[in-house]
């Protein structure tokens, strides 16, 4: 291309999806729930049900933090998620980013041919809230700051 007819374009950072705050509330809230039944509430909350409770935290605080930066995942599965971080973040999730995506191996259901569920031991919830705890200082005292000073 001839630099003559080249174009330049004065990028600016894509607007916040309104909402974000909401997701980042709803994401806490989640965690701390996991965080109280696991400690508490093993008899009431089994290791599937705390599994899910801990996923609906990790994927709010991904959203909160792709929506405030203006981004959307493709889809809500973990991987589609970190995809998005990726692409939005790069590196941002570090060795989060292989934990993350290892969570979509207990609940393959998109496919209803291969749908598959295997619920996690009780044994492996702990490793869950600190991986969601992590994403939670993550996004909230790292990804959220760096777009409040960019505005």
């Amino acid at each position: 291309m001839n630099s003559a007819t080249m174009i330049q374009v004065d990028l600016k950072p894509m607007q916040a999806i309104s909402g974000w705050e909401d997701f980042l509330k709803e994401g806490k809230a989640y965690l701390k729930t996991a965080a109280g039944a696991y400690e508490r509430r093993q008899d009431i909350f089994s290791a599937e049900i705390l599994y899910n409770i801990i996923a609906m935290a990790i994927e709010k605080f991904v959203m909160a933090a792709l929506m405030r930066h203006g981004a959307m995942p493709y889809n809500h599965t973990m991987g589609d998620l970190v995809e998005a971080m990726e692409e939005t973040f790069c590196g941002a999730m570090g060795e989060m980013k292989e934990k993350v995506l290892a969570l979509d191996k207990y609940q393959e259901i998109c496919d209803l041919e291969t749908y598959k569920i295997r619920p996690p031991a009780m044994e492996e919830i702990p490793e869950m809230l600190r991986l969601a705890k992590q994403l939670e200082s993550l996004v909230s005292d790292t990804l959220l700051q760096e777009q409040s000073v960019a505005d």
